[in-house]
């Protein structure tokens, strides 16, 4: 059991606040020590804000992004692609109301959200398909078929 503790002469620390310098240099090593991993997945998996976490998987054919956000409903989210950028936008206000109550510590994360992913020139932004179901956001990004070279046949005269 934790024990919560009110203590008014100790500064509450917002935790967005905290971690989001954390969360930009954690992508900054990973961006420096694998520079490839653009190209590889065809995303940037670390651009952006850290909300909502996310994973990212490549198949043959597609590229899936998982993003868990609890506590929200479909109407609530917004998932588009602009310029062969994808966005997942969201609002978490008011998601619980206590009131005229003081906050003795704050972990949830209450505000709106958007996560932006560059898809690419190998990436259809166009056929794309997302589920949410259980807080679990879950994106369907198929890959561009290259051109196959188009042969012109030449009639010798």
């Amino acid at each position: 059991m934790t024990k919560v503790i009110y203590n008014p002469i100790f500064p509450a620390i917002d935790r967005e606040e905290f971690l989001t310098p954390f969360d930009k240099m954690f992508d900054q090593i990973i961006n420096t020590q694998f520079p490839e991993i653009e190209k590889q997945i065809g995303v940037k998996p670390f651009k952006g804000t850290a909300y909502p976490k996310i994973n990212v998987y490549e198949w043959d054919t597609k590229v899936g992004v998982i993003a868990e956000i609890p506590g929200l409903s479909k109407k609530d989210l917004s998932v588009e692609v602009t310029d062969g950028v994808l966005t997942i936008s969201g609002d978490k206000h008011k998601l619980f109301d206590v009131g005229d109550a003081k906050v003795l510590r704050r972990e949830l994360k209450e505000s709106s959200f958007k996560r932006q992913f560059e898809l690419g020139e190998e990436l259809n932004g166009k056929d794309i398909k997302a589920k949410f179901e259980d807080g679990i956001l879950s994106i369907e990004i198929p890959k561009i078929e290259p051109e196959k070279p188009k042969t012109n046949k030449v009639k010798i005269s």
